[in-house]
C-alpha cells in the first residue's frame, strides 16, 4: 500500500469510527504521518497493514483505531462474521435453531468492553439472531456456564484475560460451553473476511431480539459451586485473595459462602474492577511481582493459603507459606498436582478421566495410572481439554479434572473451560484438609514427590517475531540438534497440529518448543525427574541460544 493509499484508507476509517476518542487519536496520527513524521507513518502502516486475525483465542490487541487493533469497527466485523457462520451452520443442519437460540454475551471491565458487547448484540440482532446480554461485568466462567443453561447456540465474552492493560479481546464459545477449536476458527475467520468493517448494519439498542439478562444466572452459577467440594465436612481456613483489579471478587465471595467457607481476605487495593490496573503492570498471576500485594496481605493476616484470579477469573494462582515465615508462589504444574492428588483420592470409579496438555507435566499421567483411571494428553490450549472431555463422555468416561500449566484448571464438568472460581473453592478445601491433618501444603507436595519422584519443570521464552519463531521451530523439527548443553538428544517427536516439537534427552529431560499463540515469542518448556531445576534451566537456555533473533 502506497503512502497515499494508506492515508486515504485511514481517512475512510476516521469517517466511520463511532468513538470520538479513537477518531481524534487516528486523526492526529494521520496528520503527523502526512507531515512526514516517520514514527507516525510506521504506526499507521502497522495499524492498517492487514486485519487482526481471528483464531481459536478469538481476537486480542491494544484498543486503538485501525483494522489491526481492537475497536468497535473490528468488533462489529467479527460479530457479523460469527453471525454468518451461525446462520450457515443452521442452514447446513449442524446447529439447530441457531438464530432462535441465539448468542449469550458478557464483558469484563476493560476499556470499551461494554460497548463491544452491546455492538455485538446489535450486529446479531440486525441479522435476525437473538442475543442475551449479561448485566454489568461478569467473570468468563459465568458466561461459559450460562451457555448450556440458556441453551444458546454460542457465547461471546469481551475480555483480554491476563493481557497488559492497554489490550482488549473477543472470545467465542461453542454451544457446549467450551471454546472454539480448529476448524471453527478458520471458518469464522473466512466469514469475517467477507465483511466490510466500515459498513456493518446495526439494530437499535432496544431491538426485540436483544434480551438483557438479570443476575439470576450469576446466582445459578454460584449455586452450582458447592458441588465441587469433596470434603465439605472439613471446616475452612483463612484464605487471602486478589481479584487483580478484575471481575471475579463478587462472584468468588458468593461462591465461598455458598460452599460453607468464610469469604476470603481481600487485597483491598485490587478488589474492585478497574480496567486501568493501577497497581500492577501486567495483571497475570504468572508474572513476577503480580502477586506481591497478595503475598503482603497474606503475610499480614492469618491466611493459610493465598489465591489469585486473573482479571476475567478463569485462571488461578496459588501461593503457600514457607517454613521461614515467607510465602512461595506455586508453579502451574504444582497446583495441578495438588488438585489431582485430592480429586483422585476422594473420588472413585475406573471410568474417571483426567486431561492435560502437551506442555504440562507428565506427572498427571503417572498419578492417573496409579489410580487406574483414564488419562489423555492433548494439544496446548484449554479448548482442547474441553473438547476431549465432551468427546470422551460419549464413550462412557467421566471427566473429573483437567489442567494446563498456564494456571488453567477445571475441577467440575461444567463449563467445559478453565474456571478460576470453582478451582479456588476446591483449593481452599485442599488447604483446609491439610490443616485438619496437621500438615502443610508443602508437605502435600513432598508426599507426591516421595510417591512418584520429584518432578521439576522450567520455562524460558525467546522474544522473536512470530514468523521467525515458527521458522525456528520448523527448523528444529527438520534438523534436530544432536546434543543440547552437552546432553545427547535421544528421541524427537513432532506435533504439527500444535506447532510443537518435543526433544527427549538421554538423561530423561524433556524439552519442548512452540511459538506463542498470542505474543511475539517462542516458549521453551522443560521437565525432568530427580534432576536439579538449575540443570533443567541450563538445558533450556542452551537450546534458546540457537534461536534466530530476527
Amino acid at each position: 500500500m502506497t503512502d497515499t493509499d494508506l492515508l486515504k484508507t485511514a481517512q475512510a476509517w476516521i469517517a466511520a469510527e463511532p468513538d470520538e476518542d479513537l477518531r481524534g487519536e487516528l486523526s492526529s496520527l494521520v496528520e503527523a504521518a502526512d507531515a512526514g513524521d516517520q514514527p507516525a507513518s510506521e504506526d499507521l502502516a502497522a495499524r492498517f497493514g492487514g486485519r487482526l486475525q481471528f483464531g481459536t483465542a478469538g481476537l486480542r490487541a491494544a484498543v486503538a483505531a485501525g483494522p489491526m487493533r481492537m475497536n468497535r469497527l473490528v468488533v462489529r466485523q467479527a460479530a457479523a462474521g460469527l453471525g454468518r457462520w451461525l446462520l450457515d451452520e443452521e442452514s447446513a443442519g449442524r446447529i439447530e435453531n441457531a438464530a432462535e437460540r441465539g448468542v449469550v454475551i458478557a464483558n469484563d471491565a476493560r476499556r470499551k468492553s461494554n460497548v463491544f458487547a452491546l455492538d455485538t448484540a446489535r450486529v446479531l440482532a440486525a441479522m435476525g439472531i437473538r442475543s442475551m446480554l449479561h448485566p454489568g461485568v461478569q467473570p468468563t466462567p459465568v458466561l461459559a456456564w450460562s451457555i448450556t443453561g440458556l441453551d444458546a447456540a454460542a457465547g461471546v465474552v469481551v475480555t483480554a484475560s491476563h493481557n497488559p492493560p492497554a489490550d482488549n479481546g473477543y472470545k467465542v464459545f461453542l454451544e457446549t460451553g467450551s471454546q472454539i477449536v480448529s476448524p471453527v476458527d478458520s471458518e469464522i475467520s473466512d466469514r469475517i473476511d467477507q465483511v466490510d468493517p466500515l459498513a456493518v448494519e446495526l439494530a437499535r439498542e432496544d431491538d426485540h431480539l436483544i434480551l438483557h439478562l438479570d443476575s439470576s444466572w450469576q446466582r445459578a452459577y454460584v449455586a452450582s459451586i458447592p458441588a465441587v467440594r469433596l470434603r465439605p465436612d472439613v471446616p475452612g481456613v483463612p484464605v487471602a485473595y486478589t481479584a487483580m483489579h478484575g471481575v471475579g471478587a463478587e462472584t468468588i465471595e458468593m461462591a465461598f459462602v455458598a460452599s460453607g467457607l468464610d469469604a476470603p481476605i481481600p487485597v483491598i487495593e485490587q478488589h474492585q474492577p478497574d480496567g486501568t490496573f493501577p497497581t500492577v503492570a501486567f495483571p497475570n498471576p504468572e508474572e513476577p511481582g503480580a502477586m506481591d500485594l497478595l503475598l503482603q496481605t497474606a503475610g499480614e493476616s492469618d491466611a493459610m493459603i493465598a489465591l489469585a484470579n486473573d482479571p476475567d477469573a478463569d485462571r488461578l494462582g496459588v501461593a503457600i507459606p514457607t517454613l521461614d515465615g515467607g510465602w512461595r508462589r506455586l508453579e502451574g504444574d504444582e497446583i495441578g498436582w495438588l488438585f489431582a492428588d485430592h480429586i483422585l483420592a476422594h473420588t472413585s470409579g475406573d471410568e474417571r478421566l483426567v486431561v492435560t496438555t502437551l506442555v504440562s507435566s507428565s506427572l498427571l499421567a503417572q498419578m492417573a495410572k496409579a489410580y487406574g483411571v483414564h488419562s489423555v494428553e492433548t494439544f496446548t490450549g484449554f479448548k482442547w481439554i474441553g473438547r476431549i472431555a465432551n468427546d470422551r463422555a460419549a464413550e462412557g468416561q467421566r471427566f473429573v479434572f483437567g489442567y494446563e500449566q498456564a494456571l488453567g484448571y477445571l475441577v467440575t464438568d461444567r463449563p467445559l473451560d478453565k474456571d478460576g472460581i470453582s478451582a479456588a473453592v476446591l483449593m481452599a478445601e485442599i488447604a483446609a484438609c491439610a490443616a485438619a491433618d496437621g500438615v502443610t501444603m508443602q508437605d502435600r507436595l513432598d508426599a507426591i514427590a516421595d510417591r512418584f519422584g520429584r518432578y521439576v519443570t522450567a520455562e524460558v521464552s525467546v522474544r522473536i517475531p512470530p514468523s521467525v519463531g515458527a521458522q525456528w521451530v520448523a527448523a528444529i523439527d527438520a534438523d534436530p540438534p544432536g546434543k543440547i548443553g552437552g546432553i545427547e538428544v535421544e528421541v524427537v517427536t513432532s506435533y504439527p497440529e500444535a506447532n510443537l516439537v518435543r526433544l527427549m534427552l538421554v538423561n530423561g529431560a524433556r524439552l519442548q518448543v512452540r511459538p506463542s499463540g498470542t505474543e511475539p515469542k517462542v516458549k521453551l518448556y522443560g521437565e525432568a525427574v530427580d534432576l536439579p531445576v538449575e540443570q533443567l534451566y541450563d538445558l533450556l537456555n542452551a537450546l534458546a541460544e540457537s534461536a534466530p533473533r530476527s
